[in-house]
């Protein structure tokens, strides 16, 4: 099922994509505009195809479904996920993956600020953000579980793989970073670790599948060295409300 989105309000083509999920477990909206909430709440076993630029939250509360965007997206992706996948052949805007509990977002290029701020994990919820190019300030800022990895593809002369303050809070979870990485922009909390084992093994999985979404080349990937972003406390702001 084709729908077209063009310059219809976000409230009706949402209801349209709901319409027709309900009698088949994948739908496509082309021409998108900047609508809202596509995707929002989508259940296992469903898949919204998007072509355009989907607007704010789109695959906000995914709830096991599947999202793919063939283009750009806006802010608040995949806000508050409980689970499913995000798949986006293009860039993302501010906060993607804010307070992600479970699932895995793949973005082909780069993100804005404050992608990955409050991921957080409980057993065997762990959200995973996968990002192909780099990242604006406040990457994984108080972050509490889950993994990130930046992969610094396709990046040009004088681009840092990201802005300031990443991990700004940070007191769970790691960050992947691929490469060179500019040192002073890393909260003073954070621990700088090569990766053990099970670090390359989960890495590998992440990789593989960016691979494969994107078409891109795994050897070219893994030719550069990773290293690990972890909190050094769980506790980063201890010493502000607790006397020395």
């Amino acid at each position: 099922m084709i729908i077209e989105a063009g310059l219809t309000r976000y409230e009706t083509v949402n209801s349209e994509i709901e319409k027709q999920l309900e009698k088949q477990n994948k739908v496509t909206v082309k021409d998108v505009n900047g609508q809202r909430y596509i995707g929002c709440a989508l259940d296992e076993g469903k898949t919204v195809e998007v072509y355009g630029t989907p607007g704010n939250d789109m695959a906000c509360y995914l709830n096991g479904g599947r999202v793919v965007v063939f283009g750009n997206c806006q802010d608040a992706v995949g806000n508050t996920m409980g689970g499913g996948e995000i798949v986006v052949h293009g860039h993302s805007g501010d906060a993607l993956g804010y307070g992600m509990r479970d699932g895995q977002i793949y973005i082909r290029d780069n993100v804005a600020c404050r992608g990955g701020i409050h991921m957080k994990e409980f057993r065997q919820m762990r959200p995973v953000l996968v990002i192909g190019k780099n990242a604006g300030s406040f990457l994984g800022e108080y972050m509490a579980g889950g993994t990130i990895v930046l992969l610094g593809l396709g990046m040009k002369r004088g681009e840092k793989l990201f802005g300031t303050h990443c991990a700004s809070g940070m007191h769970g979870g790691k960050i992947f970073v691929r490469g060179t990485f500019p040192k002073e922009n890393i909260s003073q909390n954070i621990k700088v670790q090569s990766l053990d084992d099970n670090d390359k093994k989960e890495l590998d999985e992440y990789i593989k599948k960016y691979c494969k979404y994107f078409d891109a080349d795994y050897k070219e990937i893994m030719s550069k060295p990773f290293k690990k972003l972890v909190p050094a406390t769980s506790r980063p702001y201890a010493n502000l409300y607790t006397p020395n």
